[in-house]
């Protein structure tokens, strides 16, 4: 048995050393632990009043430095190898008048360890001589001593794990790192030990290959712009490879898509044209739009030319008083607008204008 399991470098977020373990061994464990030391103070001392404290505090003091050798290393090789030390010191090197607190202080090492408590989240493999017995929910359990063990303590909670593909090739054979971030749980604890044997790394190493293969099958166009068609179709890929595991994937997120440089310098040139492209072709639509007005609009003049003679003054006039400048056009347009008579006839209405003031005026003054 190994005691601590390697890390393995090529995967993101896995622990460094996790030690291997038979139970755990924890608060619980060293107030249980207590009871039985104080359980043997009393029954010593009752049945040798005379015993000295000091070989008491001894015992005491080899049975917590015991249990906390346990605490590093909980395994029931540890706890029966400790046990047999100190009994070899009580026997050798103290009174084996000890033997009532040697034997409670055994007792309490066995059966602080059998006791586990589980938390809310997480589940428990019990094996019993070496064979699946039960799987443990959160609680308080019990562990007959050396014959169950716990073969892991399985998370139930939503995991978050990132992975990546570097220089995959699309399928327009363009070299691409792509990060991704996949959500998943073990909703069967007992298939996720017994099925495979370690479904963290099964799961990371299956979702990288998914990954591979599903970049292969799209162009680069199609994975920068279909981020979360990609994700689905690597989430239905792994979720039905996992799910004889015991673990399901719920969802998987592309957050990055790495380009070559020179690739992103091109796809920018590109972009760039597309959009002079499709600015162009909106200017063109506008101007046969506008073509179609012009049509229509000159069927309206052609049966009327005093409206395009008005509309062509106007045009002049919005143009000089737009710009706020002088205005040059042909002698020609000038004589088809008839100036002339449109000067002539409003600057006699002017004059009318200032003869019927003057005569206003002057009745006023008769008036006066």
């Amino acid at each position: 048995m190994n005691l601590y399991h390697r890390k393995i470098e090529r995967i993101k977020n896995m622990k460094g050393f996790v030690l291997a373990r038979d139970f755990s061994y924890g608060a619980l464990s060293f107030f249980c632990l207590a009871l039985f030391l104080a359980a043997g103070w009393i029954v010593e001392l009752a049945i040798y009043p005379v015993m000295p404290a000091t070989a008491l505090a001894t015992v005491s003091t080899a049975s917590l430095v015991a249990a906390v050798i346990i605490a590093l290393f909980p395994l029931w090789a540890t706890v029966m190898g400790l046990i047999l030390l100190l009994w070899v010191g009580i026997v050798g090197g103290l009174s084996y008048y000890l033997y009532p607190m040697a034997a409670l202080s055994t007792v309490g090492l066995l059966l602080s360890s059998s006791f586990q408590l589980v938390y809310h989240w997480d589940k428990v493999i019990v094996l019993r001589l070496g064979k699946f017995h039960t799987v443990r929910g959160p609680g308080l359990c019990f562990l007959i001593p050396l014959v169950d063990r716990i073969a892991e303590f399985i998370d139930m909670r939503i995991r978050a794990t990132d992975f990546s593909a570097e220089k995959t090739l699309t399928k327009d054979t363009v070299p691409v790192h792509v990060d991704a971030l996949a959500f998943w749980m073990i909703w069967d604890a007992k298939k996720a030990i017994l099925e495979v044997e370690d479904y963290t790394e099964a799961v990371i190493l299956s979702a990288q290959t998914a990954l591979r293969d599903s970049i292969g099958k799209h162009p680069l166009t199609s994975l920068l712009s279909e981020r979360e068609d990609l994700g689905r179709e690597i989430q239905q890929a792994l979720d039905a490879k996992t799910n004889p595991w015991g673990v399901t994937i719920l969802s998987v997120e592309i957050t990055d898509i790495i380009i070559p440089k020179e690739l992103e310098d091109s796809l920018s040139k590109q972009a760039q044209a597309e959009r002079e492209k499709e600015s162009r072709i909106i200017l063109g639509a506008a101007e046969v739009e506008i073509a179609k007005k012009f049509r229509e609009a000159s069927s309206q003049y052609a049966s009327d030319p005093i409206a395009l003679q008005l509309r062509s003054m106007n045009m002049v006039y919005e143009g000089i008083r737009q710009n706020n400048s002088m205005m040059l056009m042909p002698a020609s347009i000038l004589e088809k607008m008839d100036f002339g008579s449109v000067m002539g006839t409003a600057a006699l209405q002017q004059i009318e204008e200032l003869k019927h003031q003057r005569n206003l005026a002057e009745e006023k003054e008769e008036q006066e």
